[in-house]
């Protein structure tokens, strides 16, 4: 069993409460400080109270995401929400002053405390009094997207299943039962969309004013300062747009050709994108949540030991929640406990491969949580999501050549590998939609539904619109962007994704070519947390921090050719 660090600052029976947390934070403020020592040791304690506050709200939202209908849980969440956060803003804020007033801050190692010194001046820089009331709402309001969508289900054959495991039909053989359970899924959703489409036009007005507080002409570009991009800009992003529609899409137009011919199909549709192209039943790499754990250690354990004796570690705590449910919100994470040192993993599996992905996918956010838990403060294991990404996304292809722990078939792991290189390339326009489509909803600020909507089209269609005719399922496709809950609840949040499958991509073919030291590297680069910067991160990992035409072009290609091999 694990347990949580003991405390050397905070009472170890600290009620989570404000009466309880203020004095902390008072104590912090006024804190005498008269050496570097003095303040490392300052530091040190803050990071302790906030640990604490982080592992309070992880278990509230763990909760209430895992029983989304029920009422309490709602209640304990949204009261650290309204009641503790916004409470907590102004103090930290002070702290922050603190901190880059202190006669001392420039006796502080520079190698050990750049990364978190240039986050916590940022910080400073966006702060707004104003803003505190209004990002509490964000948060309360963003969370009705995990109600709405936790309440879908549709009914095939006289059963109720959730969309995740109604989806599951959409890669059998019949074709005619593929498009009724298509539409099915897709007229449920869109039964809510305009309920969607309010929550958003709220969401989207809220975080407006946001900027506007803190001296910004847009959200977009308020949020490239808050979530720290130093690395990169707009102009950037939109380049690896460019850079994907033109090395990426082509390829998947090829692969989607030879679908349609595989399948003798005169026209792909959307209910012909998952089925398997060889007419076999759809891959079942594990039966039930529990296997799907057992398997996925084993899987990690060949690895290397201490990898698979992590997940071993998550299991024996009860850190997994894996299978779907009417009622549990959509979607999967990782979830670090920030004082106990390891994560919790939720996900909806229904038996699928896909749900395979996703548990390896988590497994490596875990492995990266467990290796930086006795990183010396609490802010140096909050890593960039193009660092976080990494580690998931690489883990989903070096696990591959185990896959043998799920399939006992040859041609069945062979079918495996070559759907999740396809995933990976697939992957990536959907990304670059989704960011360019955000980038367009928060420079256009004042714009109608049917206006977004036309932007969504026109953003989505030329990266191959899923290389599906959508003749007569406009309005389906219209609100295609409904579905993706980064777009509600973690906004701009997405682009890291394709900035780390180039990544782990690259971190595949050097393990593939040297499997000890690629680990290796790997496991370095995941070691650091956040104390480099993404450059300098990927490089300890033995890769690039690159995102152009050229590097897009030379890692497709790769990819291709070990599909080839398939």
């Amino acid at each position: 069993m694990i347990h949580k660090k003991t405390r050397t600052y905070i009472p170890a029976d600290l009620d989570m409460n404000w009466e309880a947390l203020e004095p902390l934070f008072k104590e912090l403020c006024n804190r005498t400080i008269n050496s570097a020592e003095e303040l490392e040791h300052w530091l040190k304690d803050r990071s302790e109270l906030e640990a604490a506050i982080e592992e309070d709200f992880a278990w509230r939202y763990i909760r209430m995401t895992c029983d989304t209908a029920n009422e309490d849980l709602l209640e304990k969440f949204q009261y650290f929400a309204t009641e503790i956060e916004p409470k907590i803003a102004p103090y930290s804020n002070e702290l922050n002053k603190k901190l880059v007033a202190s006669q001392y801050v420039d006796e502080l190692d520079e190698e050990k405390f750049f990364i978190y010194l240039r986050g916590v001046k940022k910080s400073l820089e966006l702060f707004r009094e104003e803003n505190i009331p209004i990002q509490t709402e964000i948060q309360v309001e963003q969370q009705k997207y995990q109600g709405i969508s936790g309440a879908l289900s549709v009914e095939i054959d006289g059963k109720e299943f959730t969309l995740e495991q109604a989806a599951v039909f959409l890669k059998g053989t019949d074709r005619a039962k593929r498009q009724e359970v298509w539409e099915k899924i897709s007229f449920r959703r869109l039964r809510d969309k305009d309920k969607l489409n309010e929550l958003f036009d709220h969401l989207r007005e809220l975080r407006h004013k946001v900027a506007l507080n803190a001296g910004f002409e847009n959200f977009r570009d308020y949020m490239f300062q808050a979530l720290g991009r130093f690395d990169y800009t707009p102009q950037d992003c939109y380049a690896f747009h460019e850079a994907i529609e033109k090395e990426i899409v082509p390829i998947l137009k090829e692969q989607a050709d030879k679908r349609k011919a595989a399948l003798g199909l005169d026209t792909l549709r959307p209910w012909d994108l998952d089925v398997d192209v060889s007419g076999k039943p759809a891959l079942k790499p594990f039966n039930g949540g529990a296997e799907l754990i057992e398997k996925s250690i084993q899987c990690f354990r060949n690895i290397n030991s201490y990898l698979g004796e992590r997940l071993e570690i998550m299991k024996d705590n009860g850190l997994f929640d894996v299978e779907s449910r009417k009622g549990k919100a959509p979607g999967g994470y990782n979830y670090p406990l920030s004082e106990t040192g390891a994560p919790f993993i939720f996900m909806n599996s229904a038996n699928t491969f896909r749900d395979l992905t996703t548990m390896v996918h988590e497994g490596g956010h875990a492995v990266h949580t467990f290796l930086t838990a006795d990183l010396e403060l609490n802010d140096f294991k909050h890593c960039p999501s193009e660092v976080a990404e990494l580690a998931s996304m690489s883990m989903e292809l070096i696990s591959m050549d185990n896959w043998n722990v799920y399939f006992d078939n040859e041609e069945d792991l062979k079918r495996a590998k070559r759907d999740q290189l396809f995933d990976v390339l697939k992957t990536l326009p959907w990304v670059a939609v989704v960011d360019q489509f955000q980038h367009w909803i928060y420079t256009n600020p004042g714009h109608t539904d049917a206006e977004r909507t036309e932007a969504w089209i026109q953003i989505y269609e030329p990266f191959g619109a899923g290389f599906a005719d959508w003749g007569g399922l406009e309005e389906a496709e219209a609100n295609l962007w409904q579905k993706q809950l980064h777009i509600f609840e973690v906004p701009f949040y997405y682009i890291e994704y394709g900035m780390a499958q180039l990544g782990a991509i690259a971190v595949w073919k050097n393990y593939k070519e040297n499997p000890e030291k690629g680990l290796e590297q790997y496991l370095d680069a995941l070691k650091l947390g956040y104390t480099k910067t993404i450059k300098e991160i990927y490089e300890t990992a033995g890769i690039k921090f690159d995102f152009s035409a050229g590097y897009v072009k030379e890692l497709a290609e790769f990819v291709k050719g070990e599909m080839d091999k398939l």
